[in-house]
């Protein structure tokens, strides 16, 4: 972590980045784009793959409940992570749980979770806006890029530890199981245990978006890169990185470009527009070659 700030610090010195990123909180924006970047490309080729954009968007707003509750336990407004993690996971496993378990169909069960995760957020943020300053809330609904800490870079860096480990030790199995669940069972592989697995990523990586998305677009980060990623590429491994590349190159220019046009955008607004520019694009591109 200190080692990309560092960098970051040169390159600005050297004239490549932009003048603005001399001030350490904008470099700590940088960084954090560079790690949640590729962490939101690479799970939501998964959720794509998988149907599962419906399931990210609930954790999302799960995560309003999470904050409340921690604001109403005594955590930091700014940091109430044990609280967030923790209400989103056993909404997520809870979820999943219910799921194998009963015959309503999937949509219909994740959409009751989705309503009620809103409902239990919007009365407790209610209620705990007395409390506390309105604008920390307005970071935790459209998300704030610029009031990443240290604290936030070293949960963020945590996450994509993990996730990156997993990927190289179960990332053929994790995907054989997203693509064909009955082979993947016939090679030995345990599907149950990666859609678990599978399961509490998306929660811990949502919940570690919060603050730069925002609890209400965090889901659409996941998906809009990768529904523009399987427009433009013909093969899995194409989708793959190119979805990471995607999700990178918004977070990126979602911090820098409302900076240097000065415009009062927030970052997890400006990263979803410029993300649904990248999918409009790539709609018009697919259009035109159809007619040709």
């Amino acid at each position: 972590m200190e080692a990309l700030r560092n960098w970051a610090f040169e390159m600005q010195a050297q004239g490549t980045l932009p003048s603005i990123f001399e001030y350490g909180f904008l470099i700590n924006a940088l960084v954090a784009a560079l790690i949640i970047g590729p962490l939101l490309g690479g799970m939501g080729s998964l959720v794509v793959i998988k149907r599962l954009a419906f399931f990210s968007e609930a954790v999302g707003h799960a995560a309003l409940t999470g904050i409340a509750i921690g604001i109403l336990l005594g955590e930091p407004a700014a940091h109430p992570y044990a609280s967030l993690f923790s209400f989103c996971l056993i909404f997520a496993l809870l979820l999943h749980w219910i799921k194998s378990r009963t015959q309503v169909p999937y949509d219909a069960l994740v959409g009751v979770f989705l309503a009620v995760a809103i409902a239990m957020g919007a009365a407790l943020l209610l209620y705990v806006a007395r409390k506390v300053n309105v604008h920390i809330l307005e970071n935790v609904l459209f998300g704030s890029i610029l009031t990443v800490q240290d604290q936030d870079l070293f949960i963020l860096a945590v996450i994509g530890a993990i996730c990156l480990l997993l990927t190289v030790c179960f990332g053929n199995q994790a995907l054989l199981a997203s693509l064909n669940p009955e082979l993947a069972q016939v090679n030995g592989i345990n599907t149950r245990l990666f859609d678990y697995a599978f399961v509490v990523l998306i929660a811990l990586i949502t919940v570690a978006a919060v603050k730069i998305a925002g609890a209400i677009l965090v889901g659409a980060m996941l998906l809009i890169p990768a529904t523009t990623a399987r427009l433009v590429t013909r093969n899995i491994r194409q989708f793959f990185w190119t979805n990471i590349l995607l999700s990178t190159i918004c977070c990126l220019a979602g911090i820098i470009l409302p900076m240097a046009l000065e415009l009062p955008v927030p970052s997890g607004a400006a990263i979803v527009l410029l993300a649904s520019l990248g999918f409009v694009l790539a709609v018009i591109t697919n259009r035109i070659r159809s007619f040709t």
